[in-house]
C-alpha cells in the first residue's frame, strides 16, 4: 500500500513523495546502524575500540533524530517512511551477521560505504534543505579511517587474514549491490530521484557500476582482494 504521503512540494520540480522515500530510507539505515554498532562493540578486543564504536553509535542515534524530524516537518510520519525498507535492510544485516571484530569492521568499511555511496549519488538530486542534510549524516572519514586502519593492522600482523576478509568482503558487496537494485527498482520515488540524477539512459545499471567501481577503489586501499 502507498504511503499516504501529503501533495506540497518541498524542492525544485520533485513533490514530497519521492524526498521522503529517500529519507525514510536514510533514518532506517540511521536505526539499523545504531544497532549493530552496539552490538558490535562487544566484539571490541579493548576498551579503546569497545568506546569508539560506541560513539560511533551514538552518532547514528542523533542522526535518525536529525532526519525524522526532517520527515515530520514535511508531514509524513517517520515510522510510515522507514516501514518500505525495515524487511530488506534487516534480511541484509541478519544474512551478514559478523563472527568476530574483524568482520564487523569490515563490514562497516565496507558494507556501510556501499550504503553511503548510494545514498551519495541519489541524494544529489535534492534540493536544499534535504541533500545536505543526507550529506551531512553520511559516515565521515573518522569513521572509514578507523575501519581501514584496523583492516591494515590485522593484515601486518598477520597476512593470511586478508584472504577471509576478502571472501567476507565480496558476501558484503553481493548482498549490499543486490539490496540496493531491489530498493532502487521497487521504490518509484528513489527511481525518481536516480533518474533525476543520472538521466534515464543510465538510471539504475550505471548508479550499481559506479558503486562496484567505488567498491573495487576502497578494497585496493586496505590490501584486499576484489
Amino acid at each position: 500500500m502507498p504511503i499516504p504521503y501529503p501533495p506540497s512540494g518541498s524542492a525544485a520540480g520533485l513533490t514530497v513523495a519521492p524526498v521522503a522515500d529517500l529519507l525514510g530510507l536514510v533514518a532506517y539505515g540511521e536505526l539499523a546502524a545504531f544497532d549493530r554498532m552496539a552490538a558490535d562493540a562487544r566484539l571490541a578486543p579493548d576498551l579503546r575500540r569497545r568506546a569508539m564504536l560506541s560513539e560511533m553509535a551514538a552518532l547514528e542515534m542523533a542522526n535518525y533524530r536529525r532526519i525524522a524530524d526532517r520527515l515530520t516537518e514535511l508531514g509524513v510520519t517517520p515510522g510510515d517512511a522507514m516501514a518500505p525498507y525495515a524487511a530488506a535492510l534487516q534480511g541484509y544485516h541478519d544474512s551478514t551477521e559478523p563472527r568476530d571484530w574483524l568482520e564487523a569492521v569490515t563490514k562497516a568499511y565496507v558494507g556501510d560505504a556501499i550504503a553511503d555511496d548510494f545514498l551519495r549519488e541519489i541524494a544529489a538530486a535534492l534540493s536544499e534543505p534535504d541533500r545536505r542534510l543526507v550529506l551531512e549524516v553520511l559516515h565521515d572519514s573518522r569513521y572509514d579511517e578507523f575501519a581501514g586502519a584496523e583492516i591494515r593492522a590485522a593484515i601486518a600482523v598477520d597476512p593470511k587474514v586478508a584472504n577471509r576478509l576478502s571472501m567476507w568482503a565480496r558476501r558484503l558487496v553481493g548482498e549490499g549491490l543486490s539490496q540496493a537494485g531491489r530498493l532502487a527498482g521497487e521504490r518509484v520515488g528513489l527511481t525518481t530521484l536516480i533518474t533525476a540524477r543520472t538521466g534515464g539512459d543510465v538510471g539504475v545499471p550505471g548508479l550499481l557500476r559506479r558503486l562496484t567501481a567505488a567498491h573495487t577503489a576502497r578494497m585496493a586501499a586496505v590490501g584486499l582482494n576484489n
